[in-house]
């Protein structure tokens, strides 16, 4: 019996001992954490200040940009397979934005984004007179948009985000628009793979105001035209444009037309029932509020990366490369014709001459407030 005692209390005292050690496995067991990092280089001077590239990284992508023009030079992504290849247009550098043309590249574009017929507008009775810088009608700004301006800059980070905070005064007359007009912007990568970018603005007097960035993408790393990409809009309208590519004023059901991407579609399938490509508004609310909601997925079957984006504003200019010709690009490539694809998130073209599309117009003591998101992914 007391043989038998014995061992019965090394064996309970044994199974003690041996529940209260870890199992091997855990002890080794380390927490992977996601590092952000950006990295900031003064690139030049212009217009007297410094122009600067910023690297956002969070450990799976990155996104070059600058202070000179809002612009956002680079995004560079995983494919299905882990490789990194930059998905937009652009040049090899940040200095080639200031000696190169380019078609709005990763710009900011403003005061007043997208086209106003003729170049003119009224306001209280006054009528104003833009620059006419594309036909007949003004775009993007006009000769010297924002995305031809400096803007002080200064860089921050968390443990969840890295980005670059903007700014800009634009006087008042500044390419014909009335006040003085006080813009922000912050552009910044998250630790998931959220590209957000967003806007604020305040003016001394009354005038219009509709900011975006005009990134072109590419999911494909931009080796070949985009026709092979996947789209789907959460729209149900349209804005028709007339030859000048203006809006008519008319908001247009998309059922039964080539502007139908409620269900997933192919690019090049849509673009061969249209007859051409797409520059058009896509209708996304028809009153304003600041619930963001998703406007797009876009899908590159190939490689496997699928870009959804977000927004709080009203509608998205769905541009497809039209006009691209033989433009020398990054990375020696040359970028023709449907090469890349924008989704300009903005208010409706030219509403300052429509009554019937949401007004443009900001008055002393509000604040113009818009905000975008691009989230990224790889499917198998």
């Amino acid at each position: 019996m007391k043989i038998n005692s014995i061992i019965t209390t090394g064996l309970l005292l044994f199974l003690a001992m041996a529940c209260s050690q870890k199992p091997p496995q855990e002890k080794e067991t380390i927490k992977e954490e996601i590092k952000l990092m950006i990295k900031a280089e003064k690139v030049t001077e212009h217009q007297g200040k410094s122009v600067s590239k910023y690297v956002l990284d969070n450990g799976t992508m990155q996104v070059e940009l600058t202070n000179y023009g809002g612009v956002i030079s680079k995004i560079i992504t995983p494919d299905k397979d882990g490789n990194q290849e930059n998905i937009t247009l652009t040049f090899d550098t940040v200095e080639e934005f200031l000696t190169k043309e380019n078609p709005f590249f990763g710009a900011t574009a403003g005061r007043v984004a997208n086209r106003i017929a003729k170049g003119e507008f009224e306001l209280d009775g006054k009528t104003y007179t833009l620059a006419q810088n594309n036909g007949e009608n003004h775009l993007h700004g006009g000769v010297e948009g924002f995305n031809k301006k400096v803007w002080d800059a200064e860089h921050y980070s968390d443990d969840k985000v890295v980005g670059v905070k903007m700014t800009y005064t634009s006087p008042d007359g500044e390419e014909g628009y009335p006040g003085t007009l006080q813009t922000t912007q912050w552009i910044e990568l998250t630790s998931d793979n959220r590209l957000r970018i967003r806007f604020e603005a305040t003016t001394d007097q009354k005038t219009i105001v509709n900011l975006t960035n005009h990134t072109y993408f590419n999911l494909g790393g931009a080796k070949r035209d985009a026709l092979d990409h996947e789209f789907q809009f959460w729209a149900d309208a349209y804005t028709p444009i007339d030859e000048g590519l203006i809006p008519t004023g008319e908001v247009k059901d998309v059922t039964g037309t080539p502007f139908d991407f409620r269900t997933p579609k192919i690019l090049g399938d849509q673009i061969t029932a249209h007859g051409e490509g797409f520059d058009h508004n896509m209708v996304m609310k028809t009153e304003k509020s600041e619930e963001m909601i998703h406007f797009a997925k876009v899908r590159h079957p190939e490689s496997g990366r699928v870009m959804d984006m977000y927004s709080d504003n009203m509608g998205v200019q769905f541009y497809t490369g039209n006009f691209l010709a033989d433009f020398a690009g990054a990375d020696g490539k040359t970028y023709d014709k449907h090469w890349g694809f924008c989704l300009e998130s903005q208010n409706w073209p030219d509403a300052i001459n429509h009554d019937n599309f949401p007004s443009p117009i900001l008055n002393p003591g509000e604040k113009y407030e818009h905000r975008i998101e691009y989230r990224f992914s790889v499917e198998e």
